[in-house]
């Protein structure tokens, strides 16, 4: 290393980063970020290379899942910045914690206009748009205290996406930020709820004859808390997919991640008191307008302005999850009934089932080949939104990797490395349908590179098999939506993964099996038109 580039403002930032925790970063080195790339080997930090800062930045949310730290991307200025901006939408939409750093025009030369290599008009302002913040900082130590910030946001409030722009002459001058400058700050204790709005919940609930709990994403850490209170209230829990797992789903009082089925919302809406945890009940997650809640509404969230969002609460507390839920649960006393779930599963199972019984089949043989303790990055893919979501029954949360309201194609492959790259005593694959695939098919590379045992499940429905639906629907022929396929199987091969056939609907299971099994990247291709 040359003395000019001994302790740069990129250093400065990857150090602090360092010192949270953070382990790999997700990107792309390019002509801009060398100064970012320069510490990483040094620093002990695994540099994973994707083949799209898209898939950067997916595979710094499926990393984030398994850690419980955020997920950091490097990009570099202009296209590489623009490309991982649906990862970045994606992020704010399911409150992940992502944070972007790139470099910028020199300090000076914003908005010049004359030409210069990746020029971008305004970069802050254009990821500021969609994200929770994005800052363009004008030395090493405002950068440092960026990071700070970012770590502030992801530890004590709702986790979104944050971006830190680098000026170019910033990012390669000497740092001249002190060491104790550059080490993590100390986390403060996690935010408890007011005594006198926990005690009214408490007294709501212990008085409940039909009480019940949604758990949604921002639950996902008061596990042990939200099963103890089910067991004390005996009250049934529901999830979303961004919640799901947060109660181990063979719990007898687990009814699942099935709140887009009208059965499932029903038990919820009939409760005389209703527990929301860390959810905005938002319309892509319940796939209705809105919960139509009959009875007392107890909400809690680390963020106040969802105490009302989509149903107004009766009482709405402020503060994490994990501690609101325990002092509920200390403050409600009594045994609890044992209530009778049997005809809410009855009708859960019979409206799944009917509302799409070829997904449901194929995702049933599916998950007869996963390991109960399986990672499943899942994409915006009928297989998984219409069956696979709802038949898979897991232990914990962050096993179902997944983003219901972004919904954008392309997350799966990306998201199963970064878990892997992060998880490696859990087997992880992705089942992803073959439309969504395309988005991400070069990600294949990044998984054989880094050697990863990965397994991809393609399901092949010939195309946008929703979208073509809905042509027919609205009386259209269908136009745009069934797709040429390429051979599956031989692609992978050609990436230096193993690619398998499935001839028959009884092998898909084995293949799986054997696929897991055998480790590296797997690619099982089953053509659900033709089994």
């Amino acid at each position: 290393m040359t003395d000019q580039y001994a302790d740069t403002a990129g250093r400065a930032v990857l150090e602090t980063i360092r010192a949270y925790g953070v382990t790999a970063v997700f990107g792309i080195p390019g002509t801009h970020n060398l100064e970012l790339y320069r510490p990483l080997a040094d620093l002990g930090i695994r540099a994973v290379t994707n083949r799209h800062e898209q898939g950067s930045g997916y595979g710094a949310d499926g990393w984030a899942q398994q850690t419980g730290l955020p997920g950091v991307v490097i990009t570099t200025s202009g296209p590489g910045l623009q490309n991982a901006m649906s990862a970045i939408g994606t992020a704010f939409c399911e409150s992940r914690p992502l944070l972007v750093l790139s470099p910028g025009v020199p300090l000076g030369a914003e908005f010049a206009d004359v030409g210069t290599l990746h020029e971008t008009k305004d970069a802050t302002a254009m990821v500021g748009a969609i994200a929770e913040w994005s800052r363009r900082v004008t030395s090493a130590a405002e950068a440092v205290d960026a990071v700070h910030d970012a770590f502030a946001l992801f530890r004590t409030g709702r986790p979104r996406p944050v971006h830190i722009e680098i000026p170019l002459d910033v990012l390669e001058a000497p740092a001249e930020v002190p060491a104790d400058a550059r080490q993590a700050r100390p986390a403060p204790a996690p935010a408890s709820g007011d005594d006198a709005l926990v005690a009214e919940a408490a007294r709501l609930l212990a008085g409940a004859e039909r009480p019940v709990i949604v758990a949604g994403g921002g639950s996902t850490g008061a596990g042990a808390e939200l099963t103890a209170l089910a067991e004390r209230l005996g009250a049934p829990v529901l999830t979303t997919l961004n919640g799901k797992g947060v109660v181990d789903e063979w719990h007898p009082l687990a009814l699942g991640s099935h709140l887009r089925l009208a059965a499932a919302r029903a038990v919820a809406e009939d409760a005389d008191v209703l527990l929301v945890v860390g959810s905005k009940l938002g319309e892509a997650e319940l796939w209705a307008p809105r919960l139509e809640a009959r009875g007392a509404v107890i909400r809690v969230d680390i963020s106040p302005a969802q105490l009302d969002k989509n149903l107004a609460a009766t009482v709405g507390i402020a503060g994490d999850a994990a501690t609101v839920t325990g002092q509920l649960l200390a403050a409600v006393s009594g045994p609890a009934r044992t209530p009778d779930l049997d005809a809410a599963r009855a009708a859960i199972d019979a409206e799944m089932r009917t509302t799409a019984p070829e997904a449901v089949a194929l995702a049933e043989l599916i998950a007869d080949g996963l390991p109960d303790d399986a990672i499943i990055a899942g994409d915006s893919s009928q297989i998984v939104y219409l069956a696979l979501g709802s038949v898979l029954r897991q232990q914990h949360p962050h096993s179902l990797l997944y983003t219901p309201t972004y919904a954008t194609l392309g997350y799966g492959l990306p998201a199963a490395i970064g878990a892997r790259v992060a998880q490696t005593e859990r087997p992880v694959l992705t089942v992803i349908g073959d439309g969504a695939l395309m988005f991400c098919v070069n990600e294949l590379m990044t998984a054989v590179e880094q050697r990863l045992d990965v397994t991809v499940v393609c399901v092949d429905n010939g195309g946008y098999a929703e979208i073509r639906q809905n042509e027919v629907d609205r009386g259209m022929a269908p136009i745009g939506v069934d797709l040429v396929q390429p051979d599956w199987a031989a692609l992978a091969t050609a990436f230096g993964a193993t690619g398998r056939r499935v001839a028959r609907r009884e092998d898909i299971a084995d293949s799986i099996r054997s696929a897991i099994a055998d480790g590296g990247v797997q690619l099982v291709h089953i053509p659900q038109h033709s089994l």
